[in-house]
């Protein structure tokens, strides 16, 4: 009898004490990682609370993916992101350069949505679609009222599945196309020779992980078409791959310091080009929309004075991001480090000044700041001849 009642007490004793040992455990973690006992039994509580008590319908995934988006939204960044598996997704093509998709690069205009331009070679050039197109249905729904991103992403998937797109021609014919998706490869950087010129215009809308080998090959090709000055565009060019900028600068920023990174501990990597001597005149393009790794492309380019920036103040964004692998398939984007320019100079919520300030009109008939850009280079081969 009395080993019958021993046993009978043992086993909730044993489950108390388990219990106990893991809530002591988790505290304990969290304690060692955030220095605040008090912080981390008050989080514990609270989830013990939810799921002791809580009457509505939720899943811990949803109260943890919760929990880390309040985590970083508390840094009062704007920078830095929880990404779950489908903001990491985005996030690795935007850096890969490569998504699954038709390949169609669509704009908004009068709240329609319209395709810019069908990538040469890709599912949706192949189905008919051409420039200028509205895209009236995705999948028998309805775009109106939607956001661009909404029907970009609805457009998007994976590699083989079916998309099915109602479309009007300029002409107002309606059409319907089935379209099996493929791998898109973004392509970053354009460039040509601007006409009755020898400049060679290159623009670069982002810097991803193809952006350093797109802009050798372009730059490469205009000097075989006789390239004797560079234009740069890097106007609406958000930032991107650090590695990439500095690939691209090695190009047209001479021998020397392209950035230099500090980060919370306050060591500092220095960044350099090592072309030893800038080969042509040089002019580039920033707006507003030029940011991050196009901010630093442009500061060196004015601290080395190996060019002219023509156009307006640039963004601002003086901070470096880095990835971490949470799982496989969820991260934590994060600032980590402040970036300066080879003067020295943190443009962070200051942006870059251009040399030569000229505002593009909303509806400028030609581009001005091209224009502008254009004459420089055109005197400054004009010098260099006579």
């Amino acid at each position: 009898m009395f080993n019958k009642k021993v046993s009978i007490w043992v086993i909730p004793l044993v489950v108390i004490l388990t219990v106990s040992m893991t809530v002591i455990g988790m505290a304990w973690g969290l304690q060692k990682v955030t220095h605040n006992a008090e912080g981390a039994l008050q989080f514990l509580y609270t989830l013990g609370r939810i799921h002791s008590g809580y009457v509505g319908e939720y899943t811990d995934k949803k109260l943890f993916e919760g929990a880390m988006h309040g985590l970083v939204e508390s840094l009062d960044d704007p920078y830095s992101e929880y990404l779950n598996e489908e903001g990491f997704a985005r996030l690795n093509e935007m850096t890969d350069g490569t998504f699954g998709g038709i390949g169609v690069v669509l704009g908004q205009r009068n709240k329609e949505f319209v395709v810019v331009s069908p990538m040469e070679g890709s599912p949706g050039a192949k189905a008919g679609i051409e420039a200028g197109d509205k895209i009236l249905k995705v999948n028998d729904v309805d775009t109106k009222g939607r956001s661009l991103e909404d029907v970009v992403s609805t457009i998007r998937g994976k590699k083989g599945t079916n998309v099915k797109l109602l479309l009007e021609h300029k002409n107002g014919e309606q059409f319907t196309a089935d379209i099996v998706r493929d791998d898109i490869k973004i392509k970053s950087v354009a460039g040509k020779m601007l006409p009755d010129s020898k400049i060679g215009y290159i623009r670069i809308s982002m810097f991803n992980e193809n952006t350093g080998e797109e802009f050798k090959k372009a730059y490469e090709k205009l000097e075989q078409e006789g390239m004797q000055a560079t234009l740069l565009d890097l106007r609406h060019n958000p930032g991107g791959l650090l590695g990439e900028c500095v690939k691209v600068a090695n190009y047209i920023v001479p021998n020397g310091p392209v950035v230099s990174i500090t980060d919370k501990k306050g060591k500092t990597q220095v960044y350099k080009s090592k072309l030893e001597k800038v080969k042509y005149p040089l002019a580039v393009l920033i707006d507003h929309g030029s940011a991050s790794a196009s901010e630093i492309v442009s500061g060196a380019v004015q601290d080395t004075k190996a060019g002219k920036l023509f156009g307006v103040k640039t963004y601002g964004k003086g901070c470096v991001q880095s990835v971490f692998h949470i799982t496989a398939d969820t991260g934590l984007k994060l600032t980590t480090a402040m970036y300066y320019t080879p003067s020295g100079r943190s443009i962070h919520k200051v942006g870059v000044e251009p040399d030569v300030e000229i505002e593009l009109p909303e509806k400028a008939a030609n581009d001005v700041q091209l224009k502008k850009a254009e004459e420089y280079l055109k005197e400054e081969l004009e010098k260099k001849r006579s």
